[in-house]
């Protein structure tokens, strides 16, 4: 497999696939630019090599039709400043022939709003899938999608994909444009392939003990990641609202907190499976209780099976906070995904707290951690912890697929893999 490293870039146009789908204030403005700061070390490289920079990304869910407020060219002059050089733009990504040839070394074009065209994602629209006539447009567009890639294909002599938060989806700038380049001619930039080799680590080069921490609201959710960590993992810990869920399937009280009545049994079943395979499953046993969804609710301690009526557990209690800690702290390898509570309100924090003080511990004495998910990676950075962990992932939905056992299409479709 070509590498970014191993490749010369000099007088080639290369085309890659960033995610730039940052957030925009009212005026347009960027309020966070991590993910254009990520893909520098990618289209900086290129552009020292003495390479043409053509740039395509998507913002946004416009779901195939225009939409100003979504147009790449409000982020023109933000990714000129990062990059310290001029970016052209070509506000039709079909019509940019011209532009990209008359490209010369170190020049940079970006594409309009990649998912302004419903070729992009390759779904038909305004078509139902319970329509007769729904495989027939499914079948069309899949066409005219191999066209769009087939066209983005031809600007360039090199594709580059450093797009990991796409990396789960088959769309025309992801995956179907890898197919006009040969296996010289296309590869992962520096961000996907640091992404790879964090997933890998924590799931292919494990380092034991290995202690995974799924927190969220939902156990049907996360069903497909946790039955696929426990033949990995030594320790699992279950935490944020699925823990009442555990806790009602067991006979307990658990007042108004979340919980999944139809997946009691599944619960169930998870427990018995984890017993099976000598995994240590660590759930709460105490939590702090509100009596309203507030961070100014009135709150108490108790077990995490007898929540009083009009009440509903938001966070940890003490008790299960340190048995997380001691499940993380002697751990190798540690994966984390969703917090422990309702970590958005400040009195609600001391769980996911506890986590992400005892992974920065065990990081410290050597462990690999990888955080990935929106609300995990926004519970390390409130806490200013970002520099205490190995690796925090930039794809929440690619990064759950690739936990579960999926196949990225983004990747493979670099790697020649199905």
């Amino acid at each position: 497999m070509q590498t970014i490293d191993k490749f010369n870039f000099a007088g080639k146009k290369a085309i890659v696939r960033v995610d730039f789908n940052v957030p925009l204030d009212e005026a347009g403005h960027i309020t966070d630019d991590t993910r254009i700061r990520g893909a520098l070390p990618t289209l900086k490289k290129i552009l020292a090599n003495g390479g043409a920079l053509i740039i395509m990304s998507h913002m946004g869910k416009p779901k195939g039709k225009v939409n100003p407020k979504m147009s790449l060219g409000q982020i023109t002059d933000a990714v000129a400043a990062a990059l310290g050089t001029p970016v052209k733009f070509a506000p039709d990504c079909t019509k940019a022939a011209d532009a990209a040839a008359a490209l010369k070394p170190g020049e940079v074009l970006m594409l309009e709003n990649l998912r302004f065209y419903p070729e992009e994602e390759g779904k038909p629209v305004g078509i139902e899938k319970d329509d007769p006539a729904y495989e027939a447009a499914k079948k069309e567009m899949k066409a005219r999608q191999k066209d769009f890639a087939k066209t983005l294909a031809s600007y360039a002599d090199c594709y580059v994909n450093d797009a990991f938060g796409t990396a789960h989806r088959k769309h025309a700038s992801t995956a179907v444009i890898a197919d006009y380049f040969d296996a010289d001619h296309k590869m992962l930039g520096y961000l996907m392939e640091k992404e790879v080799q964090a997933v890998d680590n924590v799931l292919k080069d494990i380092k034991r003990p290995f202690t995974a921490i799924m927190g969220g609201s939902k156990v049907s959710t996360k069903i497909g990641i946790i039955e696929n960590l426990m033949d990995k993992v030594d320790n699992l810990i279950l935490c944020g609202g699925m823990t009442y869920t555990f806790a009602k399937a067991q006979g307990g009280h658990v007042g108004n907190s979340i919980c999944e009545e139809d997946k009691l049994q599944l619960a169930l079943d998870i427990m018995a499976k984890a017993k099976a395979k000598g995994v240590n499953l660590v759930l709460g046993t105490d939590c702090v209780a509100a009596d309203a969804f507030s961070n100014d609710a009135h709150t108490q301690v108790v077990p995490a099976n007898a929540i009083p009526e009009g009440w509903e557990g938001l966070d940890a209690g003490p008790e299960t906070r340190k048995a997380f800690a001691d499940a993380i702290k002697g751990a190798k390898t540690i994966l984390w995904n969703g917090p422990a509570g309702v970590f958005e309100f400040d009195n609600f924090t001391a769980g996911s707290r506890a986590i992400a003080d005892a992974i920065a511990e065990a990081t410290a004495n050597g462990a690999f951690s990888l955080i990935g998910g929106g609300d995990s990676v926004a519970c390390i950075n409130k806490f200013g912890m970002a520099d205490k962990v190995s690796y925090i992932s930039t794809g929440g939905g690619a990064l759950l697929e690739a936990i579960e056992g999926k196949v990225l299409p983004g990747i493979a479709a670099i790697r020649g893999e199905e």
